[in-house]
């Protein structure tokens, strides 16, 4: 028994909707393209990408009249929801006018009955179906008989705008809330930052030091404050092979900002590491990336006695009864330090810290027990931060999880109310089935755009022909077939016995109507002899 509100229906999509693919004319021809606004709407999945408005009126590239007519590509009305169904798979973006694409849609024509705003939300739901039921090797596609099956929900026509109303409405504030908690990372980064602006500066332990009288900063270098009987150098030059239980060796990878991240360290042979002897750890060593990642800090804790370190890792070997190694990998991690490390003030190209302009950075040191304060106030705050940033993590989480939870209670029929005065939805379906049954009701002007727009064959016809073969291009093929056909016929019966696929087939037709071997009677066509 179905879960839907009486008065919906569930019914393949392809009974509602006309599926409508693309095409691409040749890329090396520049004459096929213009830039936008001067030609035919053309859109492809990558003008999607990142795209977070509801309708797009074109992509980057518009396609002349001549690549128009060199691929298979259709002019679609304005209303028409563009799915794409490869690389990737789920883009969705309503036609604001008339539009094209290229292969990488299956784009759905839409019947007066059904709202674009509806078929575009629930389709942005339906995203993991159509993904489940794509095939491919190198890449998943959608294929214009499965897109036909996906499952579409339809609900009378005034309940459809209610709940694409109600989708606007709520998504957008799901949107925005989503797109703060996006701005909290960077957010949180600046607040270390001027932490750490604020340790170095003096400016943290102000009150602190005045309370307490506390002697001034002095000023110095980070090589006079490093243990006498050790240098400030590199690591291992090569690393060799991966040896299981060999000595753990940090590169630029593992060596953070004021932190360690330990996925991915490579060992080494301990013969290897022992001929680096005056870089293997004794904890508290303060180590700095000078290659590669730029910017990474962190202090060695004792737990990595016996480790080592790669090239790309400079080791400091600070003085502890000196300096507290925390404090100096807050004076090295700082945007002044890293600046002037970086040689930015100095205008020099930035490849990676020089071993001598690190021995040289200029550092002004505190009381002991002034750094003892600075540390235990930074890591008090970064504390909070890391509380603030793991909150807004799973803050962050629910959220995103609200989009697929308010679709899914959208299309069980749960978001809007069901008006009992609303046609049902079945009512609806029939007046969809007898609308493609049914005549067309006026004649067309003779345009290729209105040929191909006015008349909607299916794609089920055997498809052995191409306009590109001598006997079709530039030739009355159709009035031929209409001929024996015994003219006149409907453009259903013609598209079946002319074999060509549905877009060559438009474009054959509409050249023949404009050419007059084939009169457009409306209902009907008829083959005439060319006039001239």
């Amino acid at each position: 028994m179905s879960d839907l509100p009486e008065s919906w229906v569930e019914v393949p999509i392809g009974s509602v909707a006309r599926i409508v693919g693309g095409g691409t004319p040749p890329s090396k021809d520049p004459q096929n393209f213009v830039e936008p606004g001067k030609g035919i709407p053309w859109v492809t999945p990558a003008d999607l990408s990142g795209y977070r408005k509801q309708s797009i009126e074109r992509g980057a590239r518009d396609l002349t009249e001549a690549g128009y007519s060199a691929c298979g590509a259709t002019l679609m009305p304005q209303g028409t929801v563009l799915f794409s169904s490869r690389a990737p798979i789920g883009y969705v973006a309503i036609a604001a006018n008339e539009i094209s694409t290229n292969q990488g849609f299956k784009s759905f024509v839409l019947p007066p009955e059904v709202d674009a705003r509806y078929t575009y939300y629930q389709l942005k739901w339906l995203k993991p179906e159509a993904e489940a039921i794509a095939t491919g090797t190198t890449f998943k596609e959608l294929s214009g008989a499965a897109t036909a099956t996906l499952p579409f929900k339809l609900a009378p026509a005034a309940e459809q705008t209610r709940i694409a109303n109600q989708l606007d409405t709520l998504l957008t504030r799901i949107q925005s809330c989503n797109d703060r908690f996006d701005t909290i990372p960077a957010l949180v980064k600046r607040f270390r930052q001027a932490v750490l602006d604020a340790a170095v500066s003096g400016s943290l332990t102000h009150p602190w030091k005045t309370a307490r009288n506390a002697a001034d900063w002095s000023t110095t270098t980070v090589s006079s404050i490093c243990q006498k009987h050790r240098v400030i150098t590199y690591g291992v030059v090569k690393l060799g092979e991966e040896v299981p239980n060999g000595t753990p060796c940090l590169r630029t990878s593992n060596v953070r900002w004021l932190r360690f991240e330990l996925d991915g360290m490579k060992r080494i042979a301990p013969t290897l590491s022992a001929e680096y002897s005056r870089t293997i750890l004794r904890g508290g060593e303060v180590l700095v990336n000078v290659r590669g990642t730029l910017g990474g800090v962190a202090v060695a804790g004792h737990e990595m006695l016996g480790w080592n370190i790669s090239r790309e890792v400079a080791v400091l070997p600070v003085e502890q009864s000196i300096v507290d190694p925390r404090f100096a990998a807050y004076w090295v991690a700082s945007d002044a330090s890293q600046k002037w490390l970086a040689g930015m003030e100095k205008g020099i190209t930035y490849v990676g810290i020089n071993i001598e302009d690190l021995r040289n950075l200029p550092i002004r040191l505190p009381s002991l027990p002034e750094q003892a304060e600075i540390v235990r106030r930074v890591e008090a705050l970064f504390t909070l931060a890391d509380r603030i940033e793991a909150r807004a993590t799973v803050a962050r989480t629910q959220a995103q999880r609200l989009t697929p939870l308010v679709l899914a209670k959208a299309f069980r029929g749960e978001l809007a109310l069901q008006d009992p005065a609303d046609a049902p939805a079945s009512v609806l379906l029939e007046r969809i089935a007898s609308q493609r049954t049914a005549p067309i009701a006026k004649k067309q002007s003779k345009t290729t755009r209105q040929v191909r727009a006015s008349r909607a064959p299916k794609e089920a016809a055997a498809v052995t022909k191409s306009r590109q073969d001598e006997d079709v291009k530039g030739k009355p093929y159709l009035a031929d077939h209409l001929r024996r056909l015994g003219s006149p016929t409907t453009a259903e019966a013609l598209f079946k016995a002319s074999e060509l696929p549905i877009a060559d087939f438009y474009k054959q037709l509409a050249w023949e109507v404009a050419q007059g071997h084939i009169a457009d009677g409306g209902t009907t066509l008829e083959a005439h002899h060319a006039v001239g």
